[in-house]
C-alpha cells in the first residue's frame, strides 16, 4: 500500500443535513471516523488509535457544501512524519470528482508505537497538495466565555474504543454553536423567516482529553472574529468537576442567504448583540 487510498464510501442521508440545508458538520467526524480507523489499520497504528491518551488535531476546511442525497468518498493517506504522524483526507463528491472538504489530521508523537513505525510510515507518505492549516491565534483563557452546553456522555455518543466519539464531539459544539447564534439573534423564528442560516467553511479540533460514559461536560462559548458576514466561535469543553479540558474547537463561517447559497451581511443588530460575546486573543 503506497499513497491515496479510499478509506470511506456512502451518501448525505436526508436526516443528516440541518437548518442550513447541508450536510451537519458532526457528520462530516461520523464518515471521517470510519475513514481514521481503515487508514490507521493501513499504516499499522490500529492498536494506537485504540489505546488513545495522545492529542489529536483536525483541521477542516469546506470548499462545496454537501446536500441530501450526494453519493461522496473519502480517499486518506499519510502525509508527514516529522513531527507526530500526519494525515490527510479528501472528501470527494462521488459523481463530479471534486474535492469538497479538505482534512489534515495531526497525531501528537508522545505514543511509542509512533517511533516503531515511522519508518515504515515514511515510505507510505502521499504528496498533499493544500497549505498547512492556519494556527489562529487564541485567547489566553475563557474569562468572558458564555456557558453554552451541559450535560453527560450517553451511551450513544460511544465510539467503537469506548470514548467519546469524533462526532458526538461535534455535535455538542454544534449545540454550542446554535445557543451562541440564539444570543446574536440568529434564531429559529429568524431562520425561518429572514431565510438565513450560520454555514462554517473553517473547523479546528483539538481533542486534549478524553470523556467516556457518565462523565459531566460543560462547554464555554466566545466570539474571536466578528466580520461583516463571518463569525469565528471558539467551543471549550471541559469537565466541571475537576475542570480539566477536555477538547476544544475553532469554527469559522459566514451569515448564509439559504435562497442565493452565498454570505449575507450580518445587520447591525446582529452584529451589537455579537460584538458582546467577542473576547480578546493573543
Amino acid at each position: 500500500m503506497t499513497g491515496w487510498a479510499e478509506t470511506y464510501r456512502g451518501s448525505v442521508a436526508p436526516w443528516e443535513c440541518d437548518v442550513t440545508e447541508h450536510f451537519t458538520i458532526a457528520y462530516y467526524f461520523d464518515r471521517l471516523e470510519q475513514a481514521e480507523g481503515n487508514l490507521a489499520m493501513r499504516l499499522g497504528l490500529a492498536e494506537a488509535l485504540r489505546q488513545g491518551g495522545f492529542a489529536r488535531r483536525f483541521d477542516l476546511r469546506f470548499t462545496r457544501e454537501l446536500r441530501a442525497g450526494t453519493a461522496f468518498h473519502i480517499d486518506s493517506a499519510a502525509i508527514s512524519v516529522e513531527s507526530g504522524v500526519r494525515l490527510g483526507h479528501r472528501v470527494i463528491d462521488s459523481a463530479t470528482g471534486e474535492t469538497v472538504t479538505w482534512i489534515d489530521e495531526n497525531w501528537d508523537a508522545a505514543a511509542p508505537v509512533f517511533a516503531e513505525r515511522r519508518a515504515a510510515i515514511a515510505r507510505e507518505l502521499a504528496a498533499w497538495d493544500r497549505p498547512a492549516a492556519e494556527q489562529r491565534a487564541q485567547p489566553k483563557d475563557t474569562a468572558g466565555f458564555t456557558t453554552t452546553a451541559r450535560g453527560r456522555v450517553r451511551p450513544g455518543d460511544l465510539d467503537e474504543h469506548g470514548r467519546l466519539g469524533l462526532a458526538a464531539f461535534v455535535h455538542k459544539f454544534t449545540d454550542s454553536s446554535i445557543q451562541t447564534g440564539a444570543m446574536i439573534g440568529i434564531t429559529a423564528d429568524y431562520i425561518k423567516t429572514a431565510r438565513r442560516g450560520f454555514s462554517t467553511f473553517e473547523l479546528a479540533l483539538e481533542l486534549r482529553g478524553e470523556a467516556r460514559l457518565g462523565d459531566p461536560f460543560v462547554v464555554e462559548t466566545a466570539v474571536a472574529h466578528l466580520g461583516s458576514s463571518s463569525l469565528r466561535f471558539i467551543h471549550v469543553m471541559s469537565n466541571p468537576e475537576t475542570g480539566r479540558e477536555i477538547a476544544r474547537l475553532g469554527q469559522f463561517g459566514v451569515q448564509l442567504d439559504l435562497d442565493a447559497r452565498r454570505p449575507a451581511a450580518l445587520s447591525d443588530e446582529l452584529r451589537a448583540r455579537a460584538q458582546q460575546l467577542v473576547v480578546a486573543i493573543r
